[in-house]
């Protein structure tokens, strides 16, 4: 009787989130994320990497490292005694597993944590196997995987614990300059030295819904500065309000995720389209496009139904994941972008986001950044630079946010910061103006090889409202004021300050989203093609010698 009742017993486990009894094999089939109310309870490093890589893939790599009571540490027990228990409670030597394999065909070498193992706390041992890991994925030149749980340092290793921080943390940095692409994948909980150093120095930050993460825990800080914490504090919630991760997957959609982020690396070619479909996508002589009246042109551009920046990456592009966040303390709903596959090849895509909707136009900030995201922009930017993957912008403000929290966050130097970084990086780079230019909020990312615009777009140094306002004191001196800037999309390819104009089927791109796209995808693939033959020297110093002739002395 007492055994059926404790093989009953072992059948079923109770949810840590609702207390929910729950069939132990319903709950393994679920991935461990409890059916009532989504908590993801927690994995062993065996469990998660049979749940990402690909069956049969993986290699469990032996690397040598091994913890050493280097204090001669006494608590309750001595150190060595703990070390002594968790080996024999958990099967591991310490607190990392370290695998290589693939992860839905792409390869990866990934350092996974178990918080059963001390508390997945930062030692010596563990140090040692992030960086193994961290140097076998650059001697392979393929991407890091790390996946955090962790309550701290090891108190027990003292300083040598604090020295793990700098030492993964160098090790991350070689990645980058090698670079290898790394991820990070929070779970619950990830604190104190591991937050502080390798789980969030990766190229991209995910965590499981409701997973904490932070330097100090919650206790810690309450009792320290006798402050009322947010209900929802250093959860991945919270943290992507903040801009501090770049995105919250549920277990299930997590391997999806990671091979779409793990096949992005690459340096193929993008596929040549019909002979007549590229030709046809771009105007190049100003000759060729019809007298318009320009105030028209102005409305024509700010039509809510027009395509945005993910309505193209939805019609024109494949795999897209966005990236939020500027890892320094905010996001910003006017600009969006991230990794994706244009024709089969990788790219970086970043566009301004209007809004279209009376609930979406606030919550875009009606297509005006803050720094928090022109900085994210240059964070992906930076990312596209490191992988080798070309950037495509999408430009459609009315210009950068003009408010007192923009100023105080230093709207003048993430726009500054912005533009000086595109007219530097190594890869080819299209801006494409699909609405209104306007401004230097336009321009913060309209630095690139080959500025295109839709036959429809404007692009101005100021509105024309604000022009006729300074210099006429009369707003509605706005149509004599457009006509005058010589905003319009003929009057600029004259100029010279795009490279081409994009056609617009009858009746706007507003009137039919799938041509538009196709015809951006076109123009696109010309570019592209074009600027791919180039080495990083030749596009940067064309690049730079394109924005240097402008006004200078014939």
């Amino acid at each position: 009787m007492l055994g059926s009742a404790l093989a009953r017993e072992a059948d079923w486990s109770q949810c840590p989130g609702c207390g929910a009894m729950l069939y132990r094999k319903r709950l393994e089939r679920n991935l461990k994320v409890c059916p009532d109310c989504g908590n993801h309870h927690r994995l062993t490093a065996e469990e998660r990497v049979g749940q990402l890589f690909d069956e049969s893939s993986v290699e469990v790599l032996d690397l040598p490292a091994r913890s050493a009571d280097v204090l001669g540490f006494v608590d309750s027990v001595p150190y060595p005694q703990r070390l002594s228990r968790a080996r024999d409670a958990t099967g591991m030597s310490e607190a990392v597993l370290v695998a290589a394999g693939t992860i839905e065909g792409s390869r990866v070498i990934a350092a996974v944590m178990d918080f059963r193992f001390l508390g997945g706390s930062l030692g010596a041992a563990v140090g040692e196997l992030i960086t193994l890991a961290a140097e076998r994925a650059l001697q392979e030149r393929i991407p890091l995987l790390i996946v955090a749980a962790s309550g701290g340092a090891r108190m027990q290793e003292g300083p040598i614990a604090l020295m793990q921080m700098a030492k993964t943390s160098q090790a991350l940095g070689r990645l980058d300059e090698a670079g290898v692409l790394t991820i990070s994948l929070i779970t619950d909980p990830t604190f104190g030295g591991v937050a502080a150093s390798f789980a969030t120095l990766c190229d991209v930050v995910i965590a499981e819904p409701h997973a904490r993460l932070g330097f100090a825990g919650r206790r810690v800080i309450e009792q320290t500065i006798r402050q009322q914490l947010p209900e929802d504090f250093q959860t991945a919630e919270f943290l992507l309000d903040h801009g501090l991760i770049d995105a919250i997957r549920p277990r299930s959609g997590l391997r999806g995720t990671l091979g779409r982020l793990l096949s992005m690396p690459g340096g193929a070619e993008i596929a040549a389209g019909p002979v007549d479909e590229v030709s046809a996508a771009v105007v190049r002589d100003h000759h060729d496009l019809p007298d318009r009246d320009v105030w028209e042109q102005v409305r024509a551009a700010r039509e809510l139904g027009r395509p945005t920046t993910l309505d193209y990456l939805a019609r024109a592009f494949t795999d897209f994941e966005e990236l939020r966040g500027d890892r320094l303390g905010g996001d910003c709903g006017a600009i969006v972008g991230g990794p994706a596959r244009f024709r089969g090849v990788p790219v970086m895509v970043v566009g301004h986001q209007r809004g279209r909707t009376a609930a979406e136009l606030p919550e875009r900030n009606y297509g005006m950044p803050s720094p928090h995201g022109y900085r994210k922009a240059a964070r992906l930017v930076r990312l596209a630079a490191k992988l080798g993957l070309p950037v495509i912008t999408f430009v459609d403000t009315p210009g950068a946010h003009p408010g007192v929290e923009a100023e105080e966050s230093g709207q003048a130097v993430a726009i500054a910061e912005s533009i000086r970084l595109l007219a530097g990086i190594p890869v080819p780079v299209v801006a494409v103006i699909t609405g209104e230019g306007g401004s230097g909020g336009a321009l913060a990312l309209a630095v690139a090889d080959e500025v295109l615009i839709c036959s429809n777009g404007i692009y101005s140094v100021i509105s024309p409202e604000g022009c006729a306002a300074i210099l006429w004191n009369d707003p509605s001196m706005a149509p004599a004021a457009a006509a005058a800037l010589r905003v319009d999309a003929k009057q600029l390819l004259h100029l010279g300050i795009v490279d081409g104009v994009i056609p617009e089927p009858d009746g706007g791109n507003k009137a039919d989203h799938g041509a538009a796209a196709d015809r951006v995808s076109a123009a696109l693939s010309g570019a592209l093609r074009r600027l791919s033959a180039l080495d990083a020297a030749e596009l940067v110093a064309r690049r730079r010698a394109r924005f240097r002739s402008y006004g200078a002395a014939n």
